[in-house]
């Protein structure tokens, strides 16, 4: 028996087929978006802008698994009979304006070059005024709707892009008549679902992005609502009432996608989710493991038994029960930008992308703190633990004899510093972590960050087995949902792995990547709002004292 896991990332989607029984990985297939800027649409005008056109999703769906069912055939014991399930995931939070009929707004001719109409990509960031007000209005009058999220809103989340497109487009936002996750929405269309209040919605998508919670009836209540706009109160009717966990299927595949896929029609569709909350599932997440996908951005999920009680923890994107385990609090915190920063640097401003290669192999013979460079990780905002996305990138320390390396190695550690301090703060509220898995093709292709990022968090770094966790924990979740296994613990044994490789602290970078560090939190606290009155007149000195003791 085989699954189908459907991994949407930020410019491209994945298909993978995998054997239930031990996950072996029989096809796989990628295909790029073909819109816009590497699959993004771009506003030159605003940075903050970034859409997708839901027809290259629909595009990328038949190809990709056309492609890699073809695959698979050329493998023995395959055959597309054996598929009895499948999953999606899929960036987030995404959302899609769609018409009565589920059918995405910008499919329209009238709206397709509207970039309102388009999906609302993850990293738009242009409701960040629309978040500020979100939680300034929750903390007076529902300050439980953000415990949950580190007491802040951010603008890479639902109702902020909605209440967004109502400020700048209300002829879309009115001809919108719902609104869909990505994750919900190409399941639903698999499933052949014609009414977005039929929609299965998930509670991963649901959760902290959406402000629904069962404790306080699902989604925000409509008195709330109305005290941003009245037209959003309105339009909770027309959403949903009910979020489901994993344990849930999003529908059974329907005829008409059958026939387009090759795939045999009523097979389950696991409910859908974000990608690296499947990913954690991919890389056997379990209590006391933190799981790192490290792309474009970076996003930390771990899991805390439902049966304990979980503290509120500020500055975490979310806390929300079966967002990636039934049965257990999924945890989510993020870096927005790190491959991203790193592609800035060396396809944007120094243009030219071959240099990556290069730039690593010379940044790899620098010791730490040897370039005196200090970076602060904000270049697309702070996820966490600052949930700020006005912040932005900085370097310290540059001479006139600063290397391209050295700025590049700085970019390096900078996230990494970000990683530690996302992981020093869920260890401060208790949640058990005793393992760092990582995944995602930096983590795979790139030892220098991996031995970097061991150092300056003085975690063991481990990689997971497969090359695409996220789709795979997609089809881990559509074997358990089929019945191939008989819960997500035993898919998980039997379905994923790691890698042999593992990158351990060592202790002489430690010592330095230390002092480093509360240079680090001076600036991250002082710029980040979170110090005042700070004095950072020895910022700068003390990176050349570190420098002059390292080379000396």
């Amino acid at each position: 028996m085989f699954t189908l896991g459907i991994d949407y990332g930020t410019n491209s989607v994945r298909a993978l087929v995998v054997r239930c029984k031990d996950g072996k990985e029989f096809g796989t297939s990628v295909v790029n978006y073909p819109s816009g800027t590497q699959g993004v649409l771009l506003d030159p005008r605003d940075h903050n802008v970034a859409r997708q056109s839901p027809a290259d999703y629909l595009f990328g769906l038949e190809k990709s698994v056309k492609g890699a069912l073809a695959q698979a055939r050329k493998q023995k014991g395959f055959d597309a009979s054996k598929v009895i399930g499948l999953g999606v995931d899929t960036t987030g939070s995404s959302p899609i304006p769609v018409d009565a009929q589920n059918r995405a707004l910008a499919t329209d001719k009238k709206w397709a070059k509207n970039l309102n109409a388009q999906c609302w990509l993850w990293k738009d960031h242009t409701g960040w005024r629309e978040a500020a007000k979100i939680t300034a209005l929750a903390a007076q009058h529902r300050p439980h709707f953000i415990a949950k999220c580190g007491n802040t809103y951010s603008s890479e989340w639902f109702w902020a892009k909605l209440w967004h497109c109502l400020a700048v487009d209300p002829k879309v936002f009115s001809a919108a008549y719902s609104w869909v996750e990505l994750c919900d929405w190409v399941p639903s269309v698999l499933a052949g679902v014609t009414d977005p209040r039929a929609v299965k919605r998930g509670v991963c998508a649901a959760g902290h992005k959406a402000l629904y919670a069962e404790d306080w009836g699902g989604l925000p209540d409509k008195e709330f609502l109305a005290l941003l706009d009245p037209r959003l109160a309105d339009l909770r009717d027309r959403l949903y009432e009910k979020a489901h966990d994993a344990s849930e299927s999003a529908g059974n595949l329907s005829p008409e996608w059958a026939r387009k896929l090759g795939l045999r029609a009523g097979i389950p569709i696991a409910i859908g989710e974000f990608d690296v909350h499947y990913g954690a599932i991919g890389c056997g997440v379990a209590e006391g493991t933190l799981v790192k996908v490290i792309g474009t951005s970076t996003c930390d999920c771990g899991v805390v038994s439902a049966a304990r009680t979980v503290p509120d923890i500020p500055g975490i994107c979310g806390i929300v029960k079966g967002a990636i385990l039934p049965g257990f609090y999924g945890i989510e915190a993020g870096q927005s930008a790190v491959g991203d920063i790193f592609k800035w640097f060396v396809e944007g401003v120094l243009g030219d992308a071959k240099l990556h290669a290069t730039l690593t192999a010379d940044a790899a013979k620098l010791k730490p703190g040897q370039s005196g460079l200090l970076a602060l990780d904000w270049n697309n905002g702070n996820r966490t633990i600052l949930v700020d996305q006005r912040l932005t990138g900085l370097l310290v320390g540059q001479t006139l004899y600063t290397t391209q390396a050295e700025i590049y190695r700085a970019l390096i550690e900078a996230t990494a510093f970000g990683a530690r301090a996302i992981i020093e703060r869920i260890k401060e509220y208790g949640v058990p972590l005793d393992r760092v898995v990582c995944a995602g093709g930096i983590a795979e292709k790139n030892p220098l960050l991996m031995q970097i990022y061991a150092d300056i968090t003085g975690c063991t770094m481990l990689v997971a087995g497969s090359s695409q966790a996220c789709a795979l924990g997609s089809a881990v979740s559509a074997a358990v949902l089929a019945g191939a296994h008989p819960d997500f613990p035993t898919a998980q044994r039997k379905m994923t792995s790691l890698k042999k490789v593992a990158y351990r602290p060592k202790p002489p970078a430690q010592k330095t990547y230390d002092r480093l560090y509360v240079l680090y939190r001076q600036l991250h606290d002082s710029l980040g709002g979170r110090t005042k009155a700070a004095d950072l007149g020895g910022v700068m000195k003390e990176l050349l004292t570190i420098k002059e003791s390292v080379r000396s």
